[in-house]
């Protein structure tokens, strides 16, 4: 059986954008983009995990907002299961420590750049006029 991984995205819109991250071009899924985010801990909540990893990786506070939806996608790694959400930026700059790049995108742009498999879902239902 797959190793099951539970992670969460966040969409963190501003000014009528999207935030897309780029994966570094080394390990998993290298150069594609995705949601900022990552792993949820034992004992925590998604919205928790959410603003945690979005501190760690970015530098910055987020208001979590509703989920987008929930998806899973099975990788040579494992089973990913994604919780997105959208998220408002309420502080801080996003800073690059994890990824390699940031855009913003209207929602109609989303589809101009390569996403993580597990994220396409989400880019669609976002692109659909969702957030």
């Amino acid at each position: 059986m797959a190793k099951q991984i539970h992670v969460v995205g966040a969409a963190i819109g501003m000014d009528g954008r999207i935030m897309c991250a780029q994966r570094g071009h080394s390990g998993y899924l290298p150069g594609l983009w995705e949601f900022p985010g990552g792993k949820i801990e034992p004992g925590e909540t998604k919205q928790s995990a959410l603003q945690r990893e979005i501190t760690e990786e970015l530098g910055c506070t987020i208001e979590v907002g509703r989920e987008v939806t929930t998806t899973t996608h099975e990788y040579e790694f494992g089973e990913v299961t994604l919780t997105t959400f959208h998220c408002l930026l309420v502080a801080g700059t996003p800073a690059l420590t994890e990824h390699v790049a940031i855009k913003w995108l209207l929602p109609s742009e989303l589809d101009t750049i390569p996403w993580a498999p597990a994220d396409i879902p989400a880019v669609e239902l976002i692109r659909a006029g969702f957030i």
